[in-house]
């Protein structure tokens, strides 16, 4: 039970150190071309380090059966890695600091593209990822009555905001491969950028949060 306990604390801290380092990967005004590709090297390292700890959930992918919650779940997680994974591949095909002996496993053009779109999938699919787990957490708080409502009400205002930000930002044109390169504006503070970021990833948890939320109700009714 202990052992049991302990893993899953070093898995909640790998993800929140994933996190973290991804709120920086998406800041890169902030951070610059060099910290940029040397926390991108980091993010690799955990994302390796967190299939590790999870390669019991792996083993039993094609065991059991599959109700709503976990089809959802499953997809989300796969298509999180594969996003990790050509963002990381791509990411490598074009640096010059890192690992710049791998510079050019594929054309610049591809790669640029490539890493652009990827690595705002891993961020939308990563806060939806995070979000799957919020029932669960909630219902291991036990929140009640009027706290649970304000929370709840918190929240959601807050996921607005991330929204609005979101459609704002122009993402959706990173995404789906319609723009090459990133508009990104060095004039705006760095706290600001990072906040902003925090709440679309915050808007994409909550999209998780309640899909994960239908799911488990409609499985227990």
């Amino acid at each position: 039970m202990q052992k049991k306990h302990n893993s899953n604390t070093v898995k909640r801290i790998v993800d929140i150190c994933m996190t973290v380092l991804l709120l920086f990967l998406m800041a890169y005004q902030v951070t610059g071309e060099v910290l940029h590709e040397w926390i991108g090297m980091g993010m690799t390292a955990l994302v390796v380090i967190h299939q590790i700890l999870n390669r019991r959930w792996y083993s039993a992918v094609f065991k059991g059966k599959y109700n709503p919650y976990r089809t959802i779940t499953t997809a989300a997680n796969v298509l999180l890695l594969l996003s990790f994974i050509m963002t990381a591949f791509s990411g490598m095909s074009m640096s010059s600091h890192a690992v710049p002996f791998l510079y050019g496993m594929a054309p610049v053009s591809l790669a640029r593209r490539t890493h652009l779109a990827m690595s705002h999938w891993s961020f939308v699919l990563m806060g939806l990822h995070l979000g799957m787990h919020i029932p669960v957490m909630a219902a291991q708080m036990k929140l009640k009555g009027k706290t649970k409502t304000v929370i709840n009400a918190g929240f959601c205002f807050i996921a607005g905001i991330g929204l609005f930000l979101f459609l704002r930002s122009g993402w959706a044109d990173y995404m789906f491969f319609r723009s090459a390169f990133a508009f990104l504006d060095y004039e705006k503070a760095g706290a600001l950028v990072f906040l902003e970021n925090l709440l679309m990833l915050i808007f994409w948890a909550f999209i998780g949060g309640q899909i994960a939320a239908i799911c488990r109700t409609d499985r227990r009714s």
